[in-house]
């Protein structure tokens, strides 16, 4: 699915380079502690859509993009937040699968099989079809510390409905 990766607003990439990345860190991924995947298959046995997430461990990671994550939360926020809980870190629906809710079922799904625990994710604030499907399915995000505005946004998962236990429920500070 390189076609997820590399259509507007994604910056144009090579789609074999694409799929070789992805195959590459879904090879380690897959060994990270609470690993989930979730596929949705079509009627031709392609895949339409895919999530994937793992718990986010202690100490919380510098590579990739969790730098700007720590830098627009504050590390004290990190570790209420984000330390410990369910992080999802791909979500992608093919284009012909888009608008049928497919990505919010994969979301869901995902979410709500780390029972106990709060879900969250990031995304690139240049992509606004996915800032708005977050936030339409209520998703919120944590304030940044004041002038630590990253390109990336954070967003943690609304309560699931009878919760008590305050998972996916705003912090205090919101």
């Amino acid at each position: 699915m390189p076609e997820v990766f590399t259509a507007p607003p994604w910056e144009p990439r090579d789609v074999g380079e694409t799929r070789a990345e992805f195959r590459e860190r879904l090879a380690t991924d897959v060994r990270r502690p609470g690993f989930q995947a979730v596929l949705a298959l079509a009627e031709d046995g392609g895949v339409d859509g895919f999530a994937t997430g793992w718990i986010t461990p202690a100490p919380f990671r510098a590579d990739r993009a969790y730098g700007k994550v720590t830098r627009r939360l504050g590390a004290d926020r990190v570790n209420e937040l984000l330390v410990g809980s369910f992080e999802i870190d791909e979500l992608g629906v093919r284009s012909r699968a888009r608008g049928t809710g497919l990505g919010q079922r994969l979301l869901s799904a995902l979410s709500h099989g780390a029972v106990g625990r709060r879900s969250w994710l990031m995304t690139w604030n240049g992509a606004p079809d996915a800032l708005a499907f977050y936030r339409r399915l209520g998703w919120w995000e944590p304030d940044p510390v004041p002038g630590e505005e990253t390109d990336v946004v954070v967003f943690v998962a609304p309560a699931p409905e009878g919760d008590a236990t305050g998972f996916g429920a705003q912090a205090s500070g919101q």
